[in-house]
């Protein structure tokens, strides 16, 4: 092993950009890399309105649009790191748009009041067997 004096005398100096999936976990919108991988390949994160790969860098001033369930959300980064640290830290990591909080906010109190039918359902659509058992309730027959 070579050990050269040249490269540890240089000072470390913050990165001014980070592959988008390690940004994305370093920032605690996801559980794992993988997670953040699947989301960008599927389509479900975009920079500056465009479908993006997944190891484009992410800088300072980027406008990210991420889509986690049924909540959509729009981050601008403030900071860049590919280390992943505690929530408060990762929170300072990017900033949510006024328009994105407002459009979380109508959708979460659109969801409280408008309960999707479907959600009540407790085990998906009847099989046919169960639609036999409903139309045999309905005729009395055994």
């Amino acid at each position: 092993m070579r050990d050269d004096p040249v490269l540890h005398d240089v000072p470390r100096s913050p990165a001014s950009e980070v592959r988008l999936d390690k940004w994305l976990w370093a920032a605690r919108f996801v559980r794992t890399r993988s997670l953040a991988q699947q989301l960008i390949g599927n389509g479900r994160v975009l920079v500056g309105g465009e479908r993006v790969k997944l190891a484009r860098p992410v800088r300072i001033g980027d406008e990210i649009r991420l889509r986690l369930g049924d909540v959509e959300r729009t981050v601008r980064v403030l900071r860049v790191s590919d280390h992943r640290g505690p929530a408060p830290v990762a929170q300072t990591m990017y900033e949510e748009t006024a328009e994105s909080v407002e459009r979380r906010v109508a959708d979460r109190q659109a969801r409280r009041f408008l309960v999707e039918p479907a959600t009540a359902i407790a085990g998906g659509r009847p099989t046919k067997r169960d639609r036999r058992r409903i139309a045999r309730l309905g005729t009395g027959s055994p």
